[in-house]
């Protein structure tokens, strides 16, 4: 379940001025969504959507923020975890140019930007996190830090959380998420380019000495005119955030409060527990009049509930705390997908069955996938999709959104892609929707940016191990989202996958990887060269015809290059509508990719510039597709290896012509 901002509000109001401060003490009223603070106190909604897990509270006039402008703010916060030992990301507050930022997004952009504007200059936007997820993606320094936000969710500046006492000036870590009402004070000096943070328990004056103090001029990022208020963002695990008292000052010291007058904290409402439910059969049995019934009663209590508990019983381990994804009760998933009803069955892969179910809370649908548990490969599977797919974020990856462990059973629970996976698509006779050129080649770019991510702009090098139709996933819109981690491994660079196992499947496994059993960057791209000949060919990438051996299609369409007839590979579908210079082109990169020598393959990153013609591909092409009839006959791994390091492709005229003319060719 996911909720944004809440805050306790009241309509007791200290005072206020419409052009330099106000001071507000809240009690007794919950606030979620987008809300405005009235000068008399008032609060009102706004007609603004946000994003579900989004939450903003500002004061509706805006303030002057002159070059020279100082500022000084102090409020009451408390941050409530759902579950204590689990905490997740937090709030701001936020100093922008609108009182309703409808384009932001959840989890870690804090309810301030998104994916596409998060270190955008024009934002605007200075802010301070009070951060309780350690996020390794914007190097956060732990998972209970205070940091100055300037136009990004990665701060420009970060320390932990804390005080400094003034007795002993010994500095005592304050826990943000501890469901304790905490102080917060922000003075910054306009004039000395000074911005001071002080943190302290409520019933702790304010520290003389600031937890930070930060030289920085705020002037070139604040505009004439700006809204003050607060932010907050939950993701997979829920938070409760509340503000119960707020002053604000332009050029002053904000108003201090009575800490007195501060209520307390709402108390969270207590589960019914095995005990009372004991009690009310007792209860009943009693009423009823006799031992008999009492007794009856109990032990058909105590046989529901044990035989309910073996149903539903799940398996909390140490590890799973490390990689974060939320996870859900078995209950939920059970009711969802109807008992895992046959009807609601969508495919069968080979570590599992995928369901469709309906989220009861959240009402949208999700793929549940059941993990073979007579597998003895299954936790191991099941681990590696939670170890990778539940920490990466990307419009073309299938996103996670939790799972469940429970006896010899796992799930992983998915956002639900309504036109299923893209070899259905191809493959399926039955199915109405013919995909066009136009689509397939968005769904070949997709994929190719899903792996751009993967290879080269993650953290961590993933190398995915199993790219092929089956595990491209398509949205109501046919976007293509790469999914099923159940193979993929983190890699030495890039170079070597951590894992001696060959994995993937038959007609995507590069040479190198079916000789040594070794997974790296080249034998994914391999398997996405296979990939991008099966989208336009229509074909599988190995195909049985009659008693005959089989047909491996990237051997196939190399023949057909070779001898000049590429038309006879093109997806009969496709004929009346191709575009000849770029189906030629998406056939030079898929054999390129799919090449045998592992050296001559490109990096993502450089077959996206060949999709998107920012670059062209090597001038001695044919050259290039004519050395794999060597390859295996005249050269060892380590010399062909040395033999084409040459080969570079951001270059226009590719030196590989020279390496061919030495050689004979």
């Amino acid at each position: 379940m996911i909720l944004p901002l809440l805050l306790l509000l009241t309509g007791s109001f200290i005072s206020a001025d419409n052009t330099t401060g106000f001071s507000f003490i809240f009690t007794d009223s919950e606030l979620a969504g987008v809300r405005e603070i009235q000068p008399n106190g008032q609060l009102l909604h706004t007609n603004q959507t946000q994003m579900s897990g989004v939450g903003h509270t500002f004061y509706s006039h805006s303030f002057p923020f002159t070059n020279t402008t100082s500022f000084s703010t102090s409020f009451v916060f408390a941050i409530i975890p759902e579950n204590p030992r689990y905490t997740f990301h937090g709030m701001t507050f936020a100093i922008t140019p609108s009182k309703a930022v409808i384009d932001a997004s959840s989890a870690e952009h804090l309810g301030l930007f998104n994916r596409t504007n998060d270190g955008d200059n024009s934002n605007h936007v200075v802010a301070l996190e009070f951060d309780t997820f350690k996020n390794l993606e914007l190097s956060d320094i732990d998972s209970n830090h205070v940091g100055l936000d300037i136009n990004s969710v990665v701060s420009v500046f970060a320390t932990t959380a804390g005080y400094y006492n003034d007795q002993d000036g010994v500095f005592n870590n304050l826990t943000l998420a501890s469901s304790q009402q905490i102080r917060a004070w922000v003075d910054y000096d306009g004039v000395n380019k000074l911005f001071n943070v002080t943190l302290a328990p409520l019933h702790v004056e304010k520290p003389k000495k600031p937890l930070a103090s930060i030289q920085k001029d705020l002037s070139t990022y604040l505009l004439d005119e700006m809204f003050v208020g607060f932010t907050s963002a939950t993701g997979v695990l829920l938070q409760r955030f509340y503000v119960q008292a707020w002053s604000f000052q332009v050029n002053g010291k904000a108003q201090e409060f009575n800490v007195s007058d501060i209520p307390p904290l709402p108390l969270p409402l207590k589960k019914n527990t095995t005990k009372n439910k004991h009690l009310m059969i007792l209860a009943i049995g009693l009423s009823l009049g006799g031992l008999l019934v009492i007794f009856i009663s109990i032990i058909l209590g105590i046989v529901w509930y044990r035989r309910r508990k073996r149903k539903f019983a799940e398996v909390l381990e140490v590890w799973e705390v490390e990689y974060g994804p939320h996870r859900f009760c078995y209950k939920e998933l059970y009711k969802a997908t109807q008992g895992f009803k046959e009807s609601e069955l969508l495919g069968k892969g080979g570590f599992g069955q995928v369901y469709k179910g309906i989220l009861p809370e959240l009402g949208t649908p999700v793929a549940v996938k059941k993990v073979w548990h007579e597998s003895g490969r299954g936790m191991k599977e099941f681990v590696a999709e939670i170890a990778t797919i539940g920490r990466l974020r990307h419009p073309n990856l299938v996103r996670l959104l939790g799972y469940c462990r429970r006896k010899g059973e796992l799930f992983l629970v998915y956002d639900y892609m309504p036109n299923l996976s893209l070899d259905s698509l191809l493959f399926n006779s039955n199915s109405d929707l013919i995909l066009t050129w136009k689509q397939r080649v968005k769904i070949i770019m997709d994929v190719a940016e899903a792996l751009a991510y993967l290879h080269e702009e993650w953290v961590e090098v993933i190398i995915h191990r199993d790219i092929k139709a089956s595990n491209v996933l398509l949205d109501a819109d046919l976007n293509a989202k790469l999914g099923d981690f159940g193979l993929a491994r983190f890699s030495n660079n890039g170079k070597e996958a951590k894992t001696t196992h060959l994995a993937g499947t038959l007609g995507y496994i590069a040479p190198e990887l079916a000789r040594k059993g070794k997974a790296t960057t080249a034998t994914d791209v391999f398997a996405f060269g296979a990939f991008c000949l099966e989208v336009v060919c229509g074909r599988r990438p190995v195909e049985h015809q009659g008693h005959e051996e089989a047909v491996i299609l990237v051997d196939w369409v190399l023949d057909c290059w070779f001898k000049d007839k590429l038309l006879n590979a093109v997806d009969p579908k496709l004929k009346n509508e191709l575009d000849d210079a770029e189906m030629r082109l998406v056939f030079k990169i898929g054999l390129l990719c799919s090449h045998s020598v592992p050296a001559v393959r490109p990096s993502m990153s450089q077959v996206l510039k060949f999709l998107k013609r920012i670059e062209p591909l090597p001038e001695d092409f044919d050259d290039v597709l004519h050395i794999r009839e060597d390859y295996s006959g005249r050269l060892g791994d380590a010399s062909a290896s040395a033999y084409f390091s040459q080969i570079q492709y951001n270059t226009v005229s590719s030196p590989i012509t020279s390496s061919i003319s030495s050689s004979g060719r």
